[in-house]
């Protein structure tokens, strides 16, 4: 018997808690595992190693997936592992920026826009802990055609970076056709999101 379980987009501990409970119900023979964050991938793995399993873990897109075979072997005696702890040293954490804004500061609009600028096209420095960008308010301008900081958010995006784009705030300022990259999206899913980021920053 075999169970996959797909655990995507959920923050730790669920993922390793929803494989605990197929363990615990069934013992299936082998079991596949999807998760997209490094924290889920390095609990699942210790908890079925625990549990007599081998697993193996391949990754494409961000999606890890843990294929995991029975031993055989009965599981390890004594106190459960931390394998619900979400800290895990070396795992990438999920950090969602919200940009509320298409220009920094206040008053002086011209060093507004360059700090935007280089504020956005900073956060390719951060690599994969970068999980999704999300822009709300007047940040969505600068998702549309003409806008400087374009450029740099589909680098973002081509490098696998969510973008997500509220789709009421495009509505509102009329540029709902002009958007050139990202998801269009509403608040239920930005805050949802925000719900399931391990890490929020705000601009």
């Amino acid at each position: 018997m075999t169970i996959e379980i797909d655990a995507k987009g959920l923050a730790c501990p669920a993922p390793v808690l929803q494989t605990k409970k197929a363990v615990e119900d069934g013992r299936p023979e082998t079991i596949k595992v999807l998760v997209d964050n490094g924290a889920a991938k390095e609990n699942v793995t210790r908890f079925l190693k625990s549990q007599g399993y081998e697993s193996a873990v391949t990754e494409s897109g961000g999606v890890f997936t843990i294929s995991a075979s029975s031993t055989g072997e009965p599981p390890e005696p004594g106190p459960e592992p931390d394998y619900l702890a979400c800290d895990i040293p070396g795992a990438h954490k999920k950090i969602m920026v919200l940009a509320a804004s298409d220009c920094m500061g206040r008053g002086d609009d011209v060093l507004g826009e360059k700090l935007m600028m280089n504020y956005i096209a900073t956060l390719k420095e951060m690599g994969p802990e970068l999980w999704r960008l999300v822009l709300v308010n007047s940040g969505v301008k600068m998702a549309i055609e003409g806008s400087q900081v374009l450029p740099h958010i589909l680098d973002l995006e081509q490098a696998g970076v969510s973008v997500l784009v509220c789709g009421t705030c495009l509505d509102h300022f009329g540029i709902l056709e002009q958007k050139q990259v990202g998801e269009t999206t509403n608040m239920l899913d930005i805050v949802t999101s925000m719900q399931l980021a391990d890490k929020v920053i705000k601009v």
